[in-house]
């Protein structure tokens, strides 16, 4: 297997000879005769060995002068996870660049969020990225813009505006410079002004196997009534950002993309979008790299063996997800899905309000409550025990006060230990939020009967937490992947998903 930063250039040439397509996304091919990177599958002629250089990242390839492919479009390759590999700090700073942090922000800032100095960070992204954090944001707002170029009809304002760029002139200065024309050269049809309200609609591709039937199943069981609408192999959903609200619809269209829709009255926040569907739907994981490590385990290698691409979904929104887990902790999922409706229709704004003339989308009615309604809301007439309604409210109220609270901003263990340290947030539910929120692939609910009953020997005695915890020690780094898989199979033996855990007082 081809490292992130150790690509052996033997085994990189032989990848790009026979195209092998499981390579796409590890690394790049930059041609020095033509000044082009492209993916390893790129059709185009087979350069002569030495007049090319590996790369593992798109920005490394762009940051040494490289420009992207036209016929191969490397904006499209599946985003396998750069940092696969890579220190903690740096794949926390890359979720927080796509989430948009360096757009208005700045690298120091950017560092001082991770624990390190600027000079720091430079020196771990040279390292592990081959390409500076500002480089790396630069080629997002590139490869963004490109794909919109060729996908979309909108007009080279509205590009420039969707891809992050701060203005339009930087956006053509940027091209002229990359590819040596304006962009709208670049677009291979007339563009037609689309109607009003038209949704953006753009692919994302992942590395198959994918268990989409899985991942459905997981959103659907724990849909939000008015917020998110599982139906016909589509996941639609309210998104809510900056004060602004819309909807999104996802679904998959071949073996190895999903087909995204977009409704946003902010072009600008297109990015932030797109990264939080790529979270939700964990489409940069390596399934085939987490299946080697798990199947080693011979009770999970049965089970990633009837189930294999399963992902561990994400969360849209980190105090949706917190509030979710609150409401979750001692009852069934169902119960819980039943509470989260019921708090949405009493404290979420109603889409009518928020976006007038967004059109009518069925069975999306409301945005999820902010932390800051819901910390001002008297909960109590909520059909749920005191200690819970606290609980709930003292989220409520520290994310309101630090709104990057449930950004990943800290090691898996800082992260659960903040947690815990609020007022009625246990080991499980740290978890929890770490593994779908703060997408960390190690996270590990321990204390959940479920996994234990997943577990349990021919006898049906169940592994205590602390047994559950020694044993899942082989399956790091993707032990939040065999937890899904636990619960997948009680799924599949049609066993009733229940939370009972030990809470925190």
């Amino acid at each position: 297997m081809i490292g992130r930063m150790d690509l052996d250039p033997d085994a990189c040439y032989r990848a790009i000879q026979t195209r092998d397509a499981r390579f796409d996304g590890r690394l790049f091919v930059a041609v020095k005769t033509t000044g082009i990177y492209c993916r390893p599958v790129c059709p185009a002629r087979t350069p002569k060995r030495e007049n090319v250089t590996f790369h593992a990242t798109a920005a490394s390839a762009q940051e040494a002068g490289y420009r992207a492919c036209l016929r191969c479009r490397p904006e499209t390759s599946p985003q396998l996870g750069a940092w696969n590999g890579a220190s903690n700090t740096v794949s926390r700073a890359l979720a927080l660049i796509e989430a948009g942090a360096l757009d208005e922000g700045d690298v120091e800032t950017l560092a001082e969020r991770v624990g390190v100095g600027g000079r720091q960070l430079r020196r771990l992204f040279l390292q592990h990225l081959g390409a500076t954090p500002v480089g790396v944001a630069q080629t997002r707002r590139v490869l963004l813009a490109k794909q919109l170029i060729h996908e979309t009809d909108l007009p080279m304002g509205e590009v420039a505006l969707a891809a992050g760029f701060g203005s339009v002139r930087r956006f053509n200065e940027t091209f002229q410079q990359l590819y040596d024309r304006p962009p709208a050269a670049l677009r291979r049809r007339k563009a037609l002004p689309a109607p009003a309200g038209e949704a953006i609609s753009l692919t994302l591709r992942y590395r198959p196997p994918y268990d989409w039937d899985g991942m459905l199943a997981f959103l659907a069981m724990r849909a939000i009534p008015g917020v998110e609408v599982v139906e016909n192999d589509v996941y639609r959903r309210v998104i809510a950002l900056d004060g602004a609200a819309g909807t999104l619809a996802v679904a998959p269209i071949g073996g190895d993309r999903l087909s995204v829709a977009v409704r946003f009255p902010k072009p600008s926040a297109l990015p932030r979008i797109l990264a939080r569907v790529r979270g939700v739907f964990d489409l940069s994981a390596d399934p085939v790299g987490i299946g080697e490590v798990l199947s080693r385990d011979p009770d999970l290698a049965r089970r990633v063996a009837l189930r294999p691409g399963l992902r561990v979904p994400g969360a849209w929104d980190g105090f949706e997800l917190a509030v979710r887990a609150i409401l979750g902790q001692q009852i069934t999922v169902v119960q819980a899905r039943k509470l989260a409706g019921d708090l949405t229709a009493a404290y979420g704004e109603p889409l009518s309000q928020t976006s007038p003339g967004l059109g009518a989308e069925p069975g999306l009615t409301h945005a999820f409550p902010s932390a800051r309604r819901l910390a001002d809301a008297d909960l109590s007439g909520l059909k749920m025990p005191g200690a819970r309604i606290r609980c709930l409210s003292a989220m409520a109220e520290a994310v309101a006060a630090d709104p990057n609270l449930l950004s990943p901003t800290a090691s898996l263990t800082q992260m659960v230990a903040r947690l815990r340290a609020l007022p009625g947030i246990g080991e499980w539910t740290a978890q929890y939020i770490a593994m779908r929120q703060l997408r960390e692939p190690d996270a590990f609910p321990a204390a959940d009967v479920a996994l234990m009953r997943a577990l349990a020997d021919a006898d049906g005695v169940r592994p205590t937490a602390d047994q559950l915890l020694a044993r899942a020690e082989a399956w790091r780094p993707w032990r939040a992947y065999a937890a899904l898989h636990l619960w997948a199979s009680l799924a599949d033996e049609g066993a009733p998903p229940v939370r009972k855990v030990k809470r925190a007082a």
